[in-house]
């Protein structure tokens, strides 16, 4: 019963298989796959083809510049508690991130007008382009929805929904508010129109509405990014839209959506007037409008 130490050659490392050299490379933490990258070309090549999750790793905090020169990003270990800079330089341009998904960022391109979506990996330098909207359209607001593991390679299923947005019938006609709406299936690799949304919301979701949304329920959710700011919510199954306030809608100066410790749809905002930034809930069920006030962030 006692140890036994096993030796094992550098040669049968450089003469593993793809797929069990990728199913080793797929439990390292990012900074340990990015020193694997650099042993060889096999090893890199193993590395850039490992699903995008690693195994039993704590999510790492990124942070890129959103003004349209960011070529760089920068990401913080938060086991370590170490900060690192990552060229960007491989990308064709510079992009704009909307969300994660499972160890991958999902991005829109800053330098086209249509929407442009695509799925990176700053760390294996990964970047690769969703296909097209089946309607071209300039600032949709755009919603994530994951649904568990996918085929093949793929680490997630996830689903990708665009609403409203400014579309050119055609060459030389003025652009109009698309009122539609369209999903992406990471499965299928394809568009889909959905169906219709109402006129207002189409102006609202492209003019006020920035590309973060949140998803809870069933419900995606956007908030307007002007004073006074509204809540728009899209029931996916039932292509149903909803539009409530915020509390203080016309006096917060800052206000943001996000999902709440326990699940529920949370505003995080803040007025003039006030020391510090508030936290509000939707109440259970509903949609109308009766929050609660959590907490107080000094």
């Amino acid at each position: 019963s006692g140890l036994r130490l096993y030796l094992i050659s550098t040669k049968m490392w450089n003469h593993l298989p793809l797929d069990i050299l990728t199913y080793i490379l797929s439990f390292l933490s990012p900074h340990s796959l990015a020193r694997a990258r650099a042993v060889s070309n096999h090893w890199r090549t193993c590395a850039g083809a490992r699903p995008s999750s690693c195994n039993g790793q704590p999510p790492w905090f990124a942070a890129s510049r959103n003004n349209g020169s960011n070529m760089s990003c920068y990401v913080h270990n938060s086991s370590g508690g170490d900060w690192y800079g990552l060229p960007l330089n491989f990308l064709p341009g510079p992009i704009r991130p909307i969300h994660t998904l499972d160890g991958l960022v999902l991005c829109r391109s800053s330098g086209s007008m249509d929407l442009q979506l695509a799925l990176l990996n700053p760390f294996t330098r990964r970047y690769s382009q969703l296909p097209k909207p089946s309607i071209s359209r300039r600032n949709p607001a755009i919603g994530i929805v994951t649904l568990g593991p996918g085929l093949g390679p793929k680490a997630t299923h996830f689903r990708v929904y665009v609403a409203g947005g400014m579309t050119t019938m055609a060459r030389g006609s003025a652009s109009t508010y698309e009122p539609t709406w369209d999903m992406y299936d990471s499965d299928s690799n394809t568009w889909q129109v959905m169906g219709p949304i109402p006129a207002e919301f189409a102006v609202r979701l492209t003019v006020w509405t920035p590309n973060e949304s949140v998803h809870i329920d069933g419900y995606l959710y956007w908030i307007t990014s002007a004073r006074a700011y509204s809540i728009m919510g899209f029931e996916i199954g039932s292509n149903k839209w909803v539009e409530f306030s915020p509390p203080m809608a016309d006096r917060l100066e800052f206000a943001t959506l996000a999902k709440g410790a326990n699940g529920k749809l949370t505003v995080v905002g803040g007025s003039a007037c006030s020391e510090g930034a508030c936290m509000w809930e939707l109440g259970e069920g509903d949609r109308t409008g009766i929050w609660w006030q959590r907490c107080l962030v000094n």
